[in-house]
């Protein structure tokens, strides 16, 4: 790879020798055209030998599918993201049935159109990254929704909490027995009681010791008889780089470590008779 850049210098500087501005301008052109041309190979590669087997691996009830997502409805229905996005791209797609319970998860990229006063469109993210959904039997009656504690981090505790308990489009504010959960997390519900039974401290820990290890944002609500979860690594987690070697690309530990949060969850509710019983 090295040689072939550097026989397209020598070339072109043959030609350009008195404009070095155009060797770099055309350099980084032929760089970035080589880059896409090998890394659209090597990630189909990737998804094929790696991906697909592991997937089958963890649980042969899942079945991969590379250039499939997750549907726009259930996105929306999850209520995680107040926004509704104007284009939905995604892909690596999984689908089963985990212990009598569906679950899917893929790669998401949710944008929203922004047109400003010259006339010119652009685009910004509202989330990026993994998004599973779990069905359950049962219905929840309310609607709990936990989010990251991001104004308690960035304004402290007594102007984060005010800011918390004005949020009027998330619902009403429920506060946790768990100072570290509530460290972290916000949440949100119309059905005080059930929030609690649903967020044991088991499965606030869950999700602590989750958070603390990825170190990315983590999304996760309990809609009707759905429970979603996002995980916010702002990038496409199946995409590796062409310059790292199979073997020392960490994305599969990742990812598996993403999939054993999504079971815990359901294992943890599934178990949770006091919860059922009160449906």
């Amino acid at each position: 790879m090295e040689y072939f850049f550097l026989l397209i210098d020598l070339m072109i500087f043959s030609f350009f020798q008195n404009n070095l501005s155009w060797l770099l301008f055309i350099n980084i052109a032929a760089g970035s055209f080589v880059y896409k041309f090998l890394i659209k190979d090597y990630s189909q590669e990737f998804k094929d030998k790696v991906i697909s087997p592991l997937v089958s691996e963890i649980d042969k009830n899942l079945i991969y599918k590379k250039d499939v997502h997750v549907e726009e409805f259930k996105f929306i229905n999850s209520r995680l993201f107040p926004e509704i996005p104007d284009k939905l791209e995604g892909n690596d797609y999984i689908s089963g049935i985990i212990d009598n319970v569906k679950i899917e998860l893929s790669d998401l990229h949710a944008k929203k159109k922004h047109t400003n006063s010259h006339g010119k469109d652009n685009w910004s993210t509202i989330f990026q990254g993994l998004f599973i959904v779990s069905q359950f039997n049962k219905n929840f009656s309310g609607s709990t929704v936990v989010l990251p504690d991001i104004a308690q981090n960035s304004f402290g505790n007594l102007i984060g909490s005010w800011l918390q308990s004005h949020n009027s489009n998330r619902g009403e504010l429920i506060k946790m027995d768990s100072p570290e959960f509530e460290k972290e997390f916000v949440v949100y519900g119309n059905n005080q009681i059930e929030a609690r039974y649903i967020l044991t401290n088991s499965l606030m820990q869950k999700l602590l010791e989750f958070k603390k290890k990825s170190r990315h944002n983590l999304y996760v609500s309990f809609v009707f008889n759905h429970i979603y979860i996002a995980i916010d690594y702002g990038r496409d987690l199946f995409e590796p780089s062409v310059f790292k070697a199979l073997l020392e690309y960490k994305v599969a530990i990742e990812y598996i470590k993403t999939l054993h949060l999504a079971i815990g969850v359901v294992e943890e509710l599934k178990l949770n008779k006091k919860l059922w019983s009160k449906l």
